[in-house]
């Protein structure tokens, strides 16, 4: 019989993250700190929504592009949170969830051997995305020492003619690094020289703890080049209604919806109606969950220094990604014999990328008492590797 697939398909790797998850499913009393979503429940106003929006009927299609109340509250977040304006007419449109819009924005843009200059680690989806969409991932590996931040120098000695799009993943998964306004000026100034543009994944953009998350799109010559991508599946716990948006340029924006229209129609209308609720009156539900993520950050950060575990001290999203090189380890091995020892799941850093190795990502969207519990199984067995 005639080979039925893709070759491209076929050479890209599961996702580490999975791998991993096959192993946690034939465990019982697991404690998991694995998972990237939210331990909070939607807010009840914004459920209450989407089943409102039911009982009256809202179960048609909506526009390709997403309701017209929502994708103006998205340009009138974006605008009270950023100081940017968007039309939403041409320049917004709502997806799938962020990683739809990742992909549709890289099959929008992208000719076939043109490249994608990705900063690893990070989130598992950027590389396939931008294989499928027939470019060349080109990965800059984030150091340590630099608190996992894209400097300015790495993304000029990435770019070559060939350079196309930078995907700029920051608050980061799976290391928590941020890049403040300084960073992003510099690297604007090496995107600007070459010409490149940039997808900017803020799906973790109200999940800061030292300062107010920056967008790139805030730093004069960037909101041009760039494509925003965000949703609500962090900020506002809300990973099953699937949802998310794009930001950019009419020229990108028109052609992603192209994409969008074939292979989607529409995002969910249930979702897009509790979406509207979640961006008028969900201030309040993003500040108590930002301070109940922060106290566990802060509490993981002092566990780790009491069990002298180095970890630099990360400002973003829900993470921290601790280093166990001096175990001898690999992320993978050390990973699955805590799972099997203490009963508690963490993930490899090399799920993110092979510059990943030597590090682990531990997720504090569980309840402290889980942290916890987890922390003290992690205390103990580190001190069991060190005898």
């Amino acid at each position: 019989m005639r080979n039925p697939l893709a070759d491209k398909v076929v050479e890209i790797k599961p996702s580490g993250i999975r791998k991993f998850f096959d192993i946690v499913s034939e465990m019982d009393d697991v404690i998991s700190l694995s998972i990237g979503e939210p331990d909070f429940d939607t807010p009840w106003h914004i459920r209450d929504e989407g089943i409102y929006s039911l009982e009256k009927g809202r179960t048609f299609y909506t526009s390709n592009a997403g309701l017209k109340e929502l994708k103006e509250e998205i340009c009138h977040y974006l605008k009270r949170k950023h100081g940017v304006e968007y039309n939403p007419k041409n320049e917004v449109f709502v997806t799938v969830g962020g990683s739809e819009g990742i992909d549709a924005a890289l099959r929008a843009m992208l000719n076939p051997g043109e490249e994608v200059l990705i900063p690893q680690p990070s989130y598992v989806s950027y590389e396939p995305c931008a294989i499928l969409a027939g470019g060349v991932p080109v990965i800059i590996e984030l150091k340590a020492e630099n608190e996992f931040r894209l400097t300015a120098q790495e993304l000029e000695d990435a770019i070559t003619d060939k350079t196309k799009i930078l995907i700029l993943p920051f608050p980061n998964n799976p290391t928590g690094a941020i890049m403040e306004r300084k960073d992003l000026e510099a690297i604007a100034e090496v995107i600007i020289k070459h010409d490149i543009f940039v997808i900017s994944d803020e799906i973790y953009s109200e999940l800061t703890y030292k300062e107010k998350h920056v967008s790139i799109v805030e730093i004069p010559g960037m909101m041009e080049r760039t494509i925003l991508i965000n949703g609500f599946s962090k900020a506002y716990a809300m990973t099953g209604w699937r949802l998310g948006y794009a930001c950019g340029p009419e020229a990108i924006i028109t052609q992603m919806l192209k994409i969008h229209q074939f292979a989607i129609m529409c995002a969910p209308t249930t979702s897009q109606y509790a979406a509207v609720e979640a961006l008028r009156n969900g201030d309040d539900d993003v500040d108590e969950m930002r301070e109940a993520y922060n106290q566990r950050r802060r509490y993981l950060m002092h566990a780790f220094k009491e069990m002298g575990l180095e970890c630099f001290e990360p400002f973003g999203a829900f993470y921290v990604f601790p280093c166990i090189k001096e175990f001898g380890m690999t992320s993978d091995e050390f990973a699955v014999k805590f799972l099997q020892e203490e009963k508690v799941a963490v993930v490899p850093g090399t799920a993110f990328g092979d510059c990943g190795e030597g590090f682990l990502r531990i997720s504090y969207a569980a309840s402290m008492e889980n942290i916890k519990t987890a922390m003290k199984r992690l205390s103990e067995f580190i001190e069991r590797l060190r005898n």
